[in-house]
């Protein structure tokens, strides 16, 4: 197994739990492995962070054997996933982040994916959808599932403690009787080949 992310604090808790993987720091869109390297190259919620979507998924396609499955996973259309409600929390917190810029295009929509491989030379297959529930059981294991995801917590630096106020009022709505929190979330996947 090999694997790749932009935070470090992802990579070690990675190699804790999965000592004997290949797995490294690094960026998308400059994939540090050899053409034709991988029978599956796979990103959940990974390529959309990319600067540049359409290198990152030309890279995937690079280090994908020919005819070799590029599983590119993004979130369901806007308004299908309970974690819409972080995104003006975290979003600003990330380089590039412009808030006069429209809001990114919405993935999931039919063909939209689809264009998108097809500009980095990947030819676009199947695509499904599939819903889930992230359910916690308290305050505390919702912030460290959400601080924890895509490097947000790293992001926040000296402004975590903003952070974490902020998360609780945006997901207060999604509180249970108990205390926890249920959080109902598409995803929408795309199974191209190079």
């Amino acid at each position: 197994m090999v694997g790749l992310d932009a935070s470090p604090a992802l990579i070690d808790l990675a190699r804790a739990r999965v000592p004997e993987a290949d797995l490294r720091v690094g960026d998308l869109q400059f994939l540090p492995y050899e053409d034709d390297a991988f029978d599956v190259v796979a990103g959940f919620n990974a390529f959309f962070f990319a600067d540049d979507m359409v290198a990152a998924l030309r890279e995937a396609g690079r280090v994908a054997k020919p005819g070799a499955p590029v599983v590119i996973q993004v979130w369901g259309e806007h308004g299908r996933c309970d974690l819409d409600a972080i995104k003006p929390i975290v979003r600003p917190l990330f380089p590039g982040y412009d808030r006069d810029a429209p809001p990114p295009p919405d993935l999931a929509v039919a063909g939209v994916l689809e264009g998108i491989a097809s500009a980095a030379g990947l030819t676009p297959g199947e695509a499904y959808d599939v819903s889930w529930a992230f359910v916690y059981e308290d305050d505390e294991a919702m912030l460290r599932g959400m601080l924890s995801a895509a490097g947000v917590g790293d992001a926040a630096g000296d402004d975590e403690p903003a952070l974490r106020a902020g998360l609780l009022e945006a997901l207060a709505p999604f509180r249970t009787a108990r205390g926890g929190y249920h959080l109902e979330n598409e995803w929408h996947t795309l199974v191209a080949t190079a």
